[in-house]
């Protein structure tokens, strides 16, 4: 079984595309299987955050980082899941 990784995702988005469009920075740690994993998650978690499209997304890297590095609490608490329970 493949280990989860945690990613870092950056780019810039369009944010008010249909009145003042704007370019805007991000940075989304994410964990995944693979980079192809971790840009689908981010276009998954900017289009239902923003209501943006695929081509109001430019991604311009993607690089795995120790989980030292990230300050994401989300991210800290799912790495240290050891089991699910599904009741």
């Amino acid at each position: 079984m493949s280990e989860v990784k945690v990613f870092r995702v950056s780019g810039e988005m369009m944010l008010s595309h249909d009145r003042f469009p704007e370019w805007r920075n991000f940075t989304i740690y994410v964990r995944a299987l693979k980079p192809e994993h971790a840009v689908e998650k981010v276009y998954s978690e900017l289009g239902s955050r923003h209501k943006l499209r695929r081509y109001h997304i430019k991604i311009r890297s993607v690089e795995e980082v120790p989980l030292e590095e990230v300050d994401d609490l989300a991210i800290h608490r799912l790495a240290a899941l050891t089991k699910w329970v599904k009741e």
